[in-house]
């Protein structure tokens, strides 16, 4: 997807979605789910990091193909998000899919981010960015920018390997340092 990205994190025949982008997305993560060797009968989780639509905008695509899915958002975004039957709220610390789920509130109240501990990999949704260099939340586009800059100090403190981010390219290396470095000027 060429303005948001969503990720399949896949675990043996085990897949959990991350984000759903827009309405239209249904496809490219079909995709991509043809691409690692699966289908959407594997798809077992769906977090959701906000409720903005560029995230959770796909969800009314996405959630009749995963009929044996999870759903899953932080509690202060569960309102806007169109579903059939409402994902469950996670909160910070709550593991799903040996995945912990870290509250990265900022950008809105409920945004989360999803780590894995085992690979070092990070999901950031929109509490990062990285269009040219890594950033935090998009000032243009956070509720609250006081608690976005916390949320980058707290995913920094993870020092992850792998950076994921909803908008622009992947930190495949040095992200931990990349992401520090970004903490120290908030």
């Amino acid at each position: 997807m060429s303005s948001v990205s969503a990720y399949l994190l896949v675990r043996g025949k085990e897949v959990a979605l991350v984000d759903t982008g827009t309405a239209s997305s249904d496809a490219e993560i079909d995709a991509g789910l043809k691409a690692a060797g699966s289908d959407w009968a594997s798809v077992r989780h769906v977090i959701i990091t906000h409720n903005h639509p560029d995230h959770a905008g796909g969800w009314p695509s996405v959630e009749p193909h995963v009929t044996a899915a999870k759903a899953y958002i932080g509690e202060a975004d569960l309102t806007g998000v169109v579903s059939t039957k409402a994902p469950t709220t996670v909160k910070d610390g709550d593991e799903v899919f040996g995945l912990r789920i870290i509250a990265t509130p900022g950008h809105t109240a409920g945004h989360i981010s999803v780590f894995d501990p085992a690979t070092g990999v990070l999901v950031a949704g929109d509490a990062l960015r990285h269009p040219d260099g890594l950033e935090g939340s998009d000032p243009a586009y956070t509720a609250d920018p006081a608690a976005a800059a916390a949320s980058v100090k707290k995913l920094a403190a993870l020092a992850p390997k792998v950076i994921l981010v909803g908008h622009g390219t992947p930190l495949l290396q040095g992200a931990s340092g990349t992401l520090t470095k970004l903490a120290a000027t908030l």
